[in-house]
């Protein structure tokens, strides 16, 4: 399938929503099931990810491998898929390879590793993709170096000669290319029944190179603007991956591809035809943190891919060997990905010596058996939403490509997510009509056309509730999004001469109140001034709109002329600008709300938020009478609901990451969901306990008596 025609199969199927579409705003279907994936490619639920990168020092490789044992081992970990390794970090290769036997490990025992690896696996019904490493590879780049992707200063991109690793980065524009294709030829040539390709560091880079300066300059570019070098860096990127798969499929038509990259944004959507499926990496205590995996899965399952997501067994992330993940943060990592829609899969690394460490696949089967009880509720579905947000990846795709998430969405996401709200997350091609409502988070600039296609949803019926800067055009001088407002001004600018709206000063320099009225915003909040630590826009009401809070000033900005106490200065009483307007169809808050909130959680700025959306919205998918600690999703599957409700409470008892060591149940929660249907039967599965039930204007009621971890329930 062409980009045209797989762009049209999209659209045409609803899949840039993720799925079948109903009606404009009623609640929407969203995901991927087993007939809709956009190529037909499907995963096994319970993947290891088998890291094996293993230096030249270490002798006695592979030596304790045993195959049975191998395969034993996986079988009672209930492990379904596994990648393994066919050329690793260091540049090391671990099978029999005919065309470059230098680059086997020298001190590889079991000279078959790889092939015996897939031989006993395929006999026992289990997966085994294959590993490739791209970008890094440090048998080359210490043989060739002029094949090193190079800074504007002519210096390798990565570490010095003198640092660890192996993290110099090789450019796919030099013959280093030509290399990868015969490496993925030989493969094929040298191991029977691959069933697909795990291509590993493929991120988007400027490159000074003479390979990149000479194909810059054929191509009309110049290498000295940085523009064009990064314009030239995507093309390379997006080039490089289309060259790759139309060589691997021209082999083995049906293997599967995936390239990884770290992260999956709105980049991907131009090369998206050269993936068989997509893979989420996103360990949760190796810098991706727990925010990372449920926004990023929020994009990934408009798609319309089959996708899983990747955390590691390792107390840290990969390589941190016989370390253990605490079995409630791994059961929490794997029962998220099933309630958004993923499959699953674990990081191990496998020691030197080719035997898989025993405790680590009891502690990965006491995770896959439950997983294993529970997919049955977990395949072909689609998410139930009423929101969706829109990326702020989505303003410059290319340039989130390697990164992880913005603030102003994290924000977003805790709130919506503390506060058990359905949404997705989107970009700007998709079908606004899907959903009854979009966020627009603090930084979403517009185009004329983009701002059109918000305007006409808004005239359709739906509501838009943005923030700060969204709404403006692309040079923040105006709003081209009709919220009810406008723009009056900059701002005052601080001593460095930079406007001082939107910026984050560590004792609130220059901090202002809001006041909320005596309406539905007010709600749950006390007649008082709540301080916004971060300054908003100056705006104006416009029109018709109302004002539903006003900004007040403080005495003063705090510099070293006038100052009060440790922090802020206390309010004047004075009103400045309106803080909350409601439009026609419209919300605006005029302060960076969702990065505050993402920056130090002050819940008055949650409840703004949460009482503005319910202001908005009637008959939301589900409401739940839980702690703020707990999350929920709702898929449909054939017609049924199944509703997952997990509580786990992920903690920062050290400096580096959040971990989970307890499992805090909680009990009797109420939950009311808006089913389509006259529901029969209200269970508890896997278990297959049936809970009474009322229905009430087209809401199904029901108690949870318990939630331990994770509880998922049918409604049918």
């Amino acid at each position: 399938m062409d980009k045209t025609s797989r762009r049209n199969f999209i659209k045409t199927t609803g899949l840039t929503t993720g799925g079948l579409i109903l009606a404009p705003f009623a609640s929407t279907f969203a995901g991927t099931t087993a007939s809709d994936t956009a190529n037909g490619f499907h995963l096994p639920f319970r993947q290891v990810h088998l890291d094996f990168h293993t230096s030249e020092h270490v002798e006695g490789i592979g030596k304790n491998f045993n195959a049975e044992q191998f395969a034993k081992t996986l079988k009672q970990a209930y492990v379904n898929s596994i990648t393994c390794f066919g050329r690793c970090h260091h540049g090391f290769i671990y099978y029999d390879s005919k065309k470059f036997p230098e680059r086997i490990h020298p001190h590889l025992v079991e000279k078959h590793l790889l092939e015996k690896q897939i031989k006993v696996c395929h006999e026992n019904d289990i997966r085994v993709p294959v590993y490739l490493t791209i970008q890094w590879d440090h048998y080359t780049a210490m043989r060739h170096p002029e094949w090193l992707m190079r800074d504007t200063k002519g210096a390798p991109l990565g570490p010095s000669y003198f640092e660890p690793g192996f993290y110099r980065r090789l450019c796919v524009n030099s013959p280093y290319r030509d290399f990868l294709k015969e490496s993925i030829s030989d493969l094929f040539a040298s191991v029977q029944e691959v069933d697909g390709l795990f291509l590993d560091i493929v991120g988007t880079l400027e490159c000074s190179c003479r390979y990149c300066t000479e194909q810059m300059e054929a191509a009309g570019l110049e290498p000295s603007n940085q523009q064009d070098r990064r314009k030239f860096a995507v093309d390379t990127i997006n080039g490089f991956k289309h060259d790759l798969s139309t060589y691997i499929r021209a082999i083995s038509p049906d293997a599967g591809i995936f390239y990884n990259s770290g992260h999956i944004g709105p980049y991907i959507k131009e090369s998206l035809e050269d993936y068989s499926h997509l893979e989420m990496e996103s360990l949760p205590s190796g810098s991706w943190g727990y925010i990372h995996f449920p926004l990023t899965s929020r994009y990934v399952r408009t798609l319309g891919e089959d996708y899983l997501g990747m955390t590691g067994k390792f107390h840290t992330a990969w390589g941190d060997f016989y370390s253990y993940k605490n079995q409630p943060a791994l059961e929490y990592e794997c029962f998220m990905m099933l309630a958004l829609g993923a499959k699953c899969s674990i990081g191990d690394q496998l020691p030197p010596d080719g035997r898989l460490d025993e405790p680590t696949y009891e502690l990965i089967g006491k995770v896959y058996e439950q997983v294993a009880r529970k997919e049955k509720w977990c395949t072909n579905v689609r998410a139930v939403v009423d929101i969706a947000i829109v990326t702020p990846e989505a303003l410059d795709p290319s340039s989130f490509s390697g990164s992880r998430t913005p603030g102003s969405i994290k924000g977003a996401l805790r709130m919506l997510q503390e506060s058990g709200k359905q949404f997705n997350v989107i970009d700007f091609e998709q079908d606004f009509n899907a959903y009854k409502l979009i966020i627009l988070p603090d930084e979403i600039v517009l185009t004329d056309a983009q701002a059109r296609k918000f305007d006409a949803y808004v005239a359709n019926g739906g509501k838009i509730l943005a923030s700060f800067q969204s709404g403006l055009d692309t040079d923040k001088k105006q709003f081209i999004l009709d919220l009810g407002v406008e723009k009056t001004g900059d701002g005052p600018k601080d001593r460095q001469g930079e406007y001082a709206v939107g910026k984050i000063y560590g004792s609130g320099d220059y901090a202002e109140y809001l006041l909320p009225e005596d309406n539905a915003l007010g709600k749950a909040l006390s007649k008082s001034e709540y301080v916004m630590y971060i300054k908003g826009l100056p705006i104006k009401a416009v029109g018709s709109s109302e004002v539903m809070a006003n900004t007040i000033r403080s005495y003063f900005d705090r510099t070293y002329e006038h100052f009060f106490s440790h922090r802020q200065a206390p309010s004047s009483g004075t009103v400045s600008h309106p803080a909350i307007v409601k439009g026609k169809g419209t919300m605006y808050f005029t302060h960076p709300i969702f990065t505050q909130y993402q920056h130090n959680a002050p819940k008055w700025c949650k409840t703004l938020v949460v009482n503005a959306i319910d202001s908005m919205l009637d008959n939301q998918v589900i409401r739940l009478d839980a702690p703020s600690t707990a999350q929920c999703t709702v898929n449909e599957q054939d017609g049924k609901y199944i509703v997952h409700v997990l509580h786990y409470i992920p903690e920062r008892r050290g400096e580096q990451f959040d971990i989970i060591e307890d499992v805090i149940p909680i009990f009797n929660i109420r939950a009311s969901v808006a089913f389509p249907k006259k529901a029969r039967k209200v269970m508890l599965v896997p278990e297959m306990k049936s809970l009474s039930f009322e229905t009430k204007n087209g809401r199904v009621e029901f108690v949870l008596p318990e939630i331990k971890g994770h509880q998922m329930v049918e409604i049918s």
